[in-house]
Order: structure tokens, then C-alpha cells, then sequence
């Protein structure tokens, strides 16, 4: 199935064309009918030619996806800018947290103090 972010087939990413189920093949089917031998080497080896250029493509397509859910993200994102002695909580990983505290032990450290103010 093609993917939503590239709009292309991992399979057709690697190797430039679409996989084929061999049951499809043996098919009568116009798609596979008209292709002889050296008619269908030529299209594999052109396919070939155009993987790279559908690469880049898809990629653009994966970075334009990711910058349309960064601007809706950021759009809900309430930015409150912290001052000095400000308090602030920070969140625990799993490397801090205490394994013997469960799933019910605190998610936050804190309260902190900022005492001093840099940029972003």
C-alpha cells in the first residue's frame, strides 16, 4: 500500500517498480498481456532511471507533510515565555524514574527556580 507521507510503495522506492502478486500475473490483464521480453526489459530499465527522481520526490513530499503538522501544531501551541524566578517542573524519563515506585510514582521533579534567562 502506498504510504500517505511519500504517496509511494516502500517495494517501488527500492526498486523502481510495483510489486506484482504472481496470481495477478497469470491473469488475463492488458497491463501484463502487451509485455513481451526485450519490451519489458527496456520498461524495467527505464523505471530504473526514474527510481531516483521518484525518490525525490517522495521526499519532498514527507518534508511538505511534516511541515503541514508542524504549522498545525504550532498553530495550537500556547507560547508562555518564562522569566527569572519563575518556578518550573521538569519532566522525569524513564532513566530517572524510580523503578520501585511503580506506575504510580511522580511523573515531574521540581519545583525548580529559574535563576538566570538565555535565549529559546
Amino acid at each position: 500500500m502506498p504510504k500517505t507521507s511519500t504517496g509511494e510503495t516502500p517495494y517501488s522506492l527500492v526498486y523502481g517498480t510495483d510489486a506484482v502478486i504472481p496470481i495477478k500475473v497469470k491473469e488475463p490483464n492488458l497491463r501484463y498481456s502487451n509485455e513481451s521480453g526485450p519490451r519489458n526489459d527496456e520498461s524495467i530499465l527505464q523505471d530504473l532511471d526514474e527510481v531516483e527522481e521518484r525518490r525525490d520526490m517522495a521526499h519532498v513530499r514527507k518534508i511538505a507533510q511534516k511541515q503541514q503538522a508542524e504549522r498545525y501544531y504550532n498553530k495550537k501551541a500556547k507560547v508562555r515565555p518564562l522569566r527569572v524566578w519563575d518556578y518550573v517542573l521538569k519532566a522525569k524519563t524513564q532513566t530517572t524514574k524510580d523503578p520501585n515506585e511503580g506506575k504510580l510514582g511522580t511523573n515531574w521533579d521540581g519545583p525548580y527556580k529559574i535563576t538566570a534567562a538565555t535565549n529559546k
